[in-house]
């Protein structure tokens, strides 16, 4: 597929791609232009920063730009990217980190699995036994993975990848609670509640060797925070969400009937 073809094809879905970023100075211009090789559709969301993120962004005025400060979190800051977005007339929001960890071709991977499943949450698996992952975080995933099976019902490979593909216009009724990491689960979980699919598609992933490695994840906090989370969304999953995911997937089966 030509980068014309791509950009059309982005176009006619209503995609746009969202990079939410916090102090990602070293990577972010580069995941900028991985992306405009794809498409124009680009919304950059500032989440605080105080680094040399605003003098990028300044560089970068054709992408819609989010600013605000102080900083409020990645879950805060793609709930301001959804909002934005939908105002604009996009149906799709895909997320990509800003850390470089990803790769903008991927995004043709997405879009042409869009057009099959076109009402489902798309996310981007990731090969866990990779030798730069850090041992932190197989383990943070495996404990979302778990998490959101018990919640759900619903087995996920890879529940803490940041390379998402959402249907906003199917969510827009949700009111998320959630506004830090957590939020990459809470939302899993609750459009599985509200019968929205979720399927899982291989990309590819770079890791860069731990010294050289950028990460805002802190263990203890944002352990404790995923914690409290799960603490509120299992009571929640007994007397509604799996009796809800239940009717849903009753409903569809009658659909095909």
């Amino acid at each position: 597929m030509t980068a014309s073809e791509t950009r059309l094809l982005f176009d006619k879905l209503k995609c746009c791609v969202v990079i939410p970023t916090y102090n990602n100075q070293g990577t972010l211009q580069d995941v900028i232009n991985d992306v405009k090789q794809y498409t124009g559709n680009l919304m950059v969301v500032n989440d605080g920063s105080t680094d040399s993120t605003s003098e990028i962004l300044e560089q970068n005025k054709e992408c819609h730009i989010v600013q605000y400060t102080p900083n409020r979190g990645k879950g805060y800051a793609i709930k301001k990217a959804f909002k934005k977005a939908f105002l604009l007339g996009y149906d799709y929001v895909i997320t990509i980190d800003a850390d470089g960890q990803h790769y903008a071709s991927d995004l043709i991977t997405l879009a042409e699995k869009l057009k099959e499943t076109p009402d489902t949450i798309l996310i981007g698996s990731r090969g866990l036994k990779h030798k730069n992952m850090a041992s932190g975080s197989t383990f943070a995933n495996k404990f979302s993975n778990f998490w959101v099976l018990i919640e759900t019902g619903t087995k996920l490979p890879d529940t803490q990848s940041g390379y998402r593909l959402y249907p906003i216009w199917k969510m827009k009724s949700i009111r998320f609670f959630s506004t830090r990491y957590e939020f990459e689960i809470e939302i899993l979980v609750r459009c599985l509640w509200r019968g929205i699919k979720i399927v899982p598609v291989p990309v590819s992933v770079y890791y860069s060797p731990k010294e050289l490695r950028v990460s805002h994840f802190r263990p203890s906090r944002d352990f404790m925070r995923i914690s409290v989370l799960n603490t509120l969304l299992v009571p929640l999953a007994i007397v509604y969400g799996l009796p809800s995911v239940l009717i849903h997937k009753l409903l569809s089966l009658n659909k095909k009937v």
